[in-house]
């Protein structure tokens, strides 16, 4: 498949939720033809695309297939940028800041039509946005253990693992001059348990088959060092605040509340629940599809949770895959 790497897009000074970025750079990276039709495909919390973070979904025979698709992948904002804008002076960064810098990013690419925005988490928060805003670009969209506004609950849960960080000594309210490791590690412990059903838990299925021998040693290696390896403290709390403000509610023109904006997104909708996921639970999916114009429910039957959408156990992924498959050749 023709994968063109990471690339840069740069938008120069650019507005966005919390101030003006001097020079706002989106990082992106396509595979396939421009020639066919174009999937969007944005990073949900923590996914990096040097990392190959989206690839359990792209490639030949994967849900997004290059031989008949153009994909797109997107970094969301909050990787840096260079002073007086870095650390905890980087300007707060919506949802809606994203899909201008993306729309933008396809408009160099000469995309006009997307037939299709998709993602997991905050990406498919980003791929409600898109029907959201875009409503003449985007024929359908795919939302998998994501919502179209972050509920309260959903908001309260990220406040544990944002305190956790604040509260570290080595932090220094985010003047940090050497990775703030111990903050870093007390983040990914607050936020391990919510990624994963009670059930997942009970069955310990942390031990990935023998891999991580105790719960201790499945903490300290996947959930401490994933972030202690890759991720800087201050983009992970700018990040968590671009999800806790999702709600298109509050980027349609004319649009004054929830149910508005829902009944006025025109694409076709699949919305993808997991049955025990604690961010976005699938009650909170059958009322947006019930608020839809055209909005289908299939929902993940798995004890695998959160993470059930993201890539986590190949079951999952075979549920996911065959249903976009369908839902993008119907």
């Amino acid at each position: 498949m023709a994968d063109s790497g990471v690339q840069y897009h740069h938008h120069g000074r650019f507005k966005v939720h919390g101030g003006v970025l001097p020079d706002a750079v989106t990082a992106y990276q396509t595979f396939g033809d421009v020639s066919n039709p174009c999937i969007v495909f944005p990073t949900c919390y923590g996914a990096k695309l040097a990392l190959g973070s989206q690839m359990y979904l792209v490639g030949e025979n994967k849900a997004l297939d290059p031989r008949r698709y153009f994909v797109v992948t997107f970094a969301l904002f909050c990787n840096g940028e260079p002073p007086p804008y870095n650390g905890p002076y980087f300007p707060a960064v919506s949802y809606a800041d994203n899909i201008r810098a993306q729309y933008a990013v396809l408009q160099h690419l000469g995309v006009s039509k997307v037939r299709c925005a998709i993602g997991f988490s905050m990406g498919g928060q980003q791929a409600y946005h898109w029907a959201a805003m875009y409503p003449d670009v985007v024929e359908k969209f795919v939302a998998i253990c994501s919502s179209a506004r972050t509920s309260p609950h959903n908001i309260c849960f990220l406040e544990g693992p944002k305190a956790a960080m604040k509260a570290g000594a080595d932090f220094a309210e985010g003047h940090y001059t050497a990775p703030p490791e111990r903050s870093i590690r007390a983040f990914g412990r607050a936020y391990s348990a919510w990624a994963y059903g009670q059930a997942w838990f009970r069955q310990h299925l942390y031990k990935f088959g023998g891999a991580y021998p105790t719960l201790d040693a499945f903490l300290r290696e996947v959930w401490e060092g994933r972030y202690v390896a890759n991720w800087d403290a201050n983009d992970m709390l700018a990040l968590l605040e671009t999800w806790q403000r999702g709600d298109i509610s509050l980027v349609v023109p004319g649009v004054e509340d929830f149910a508005g904006a829902l009944a006025g997104i025109r694409a076709r909708g699949l919305i993808m629940p997991c049955r025990t996921d604690l961010y976005f639970c699938p009650e909170d999916s059958e009322l947006e599809v019930a608020g839809l114009r055209d909005g289908e429910l299939a929902v993940i039957e798995s004890v695998w949770g959160h993470a059930a959408g993201g890539g986590a156990n190949a079951e999952d992924v075979t549920f996911v895959t065959q249903h976009v498959q369908a839902f993008l050749e119907d």
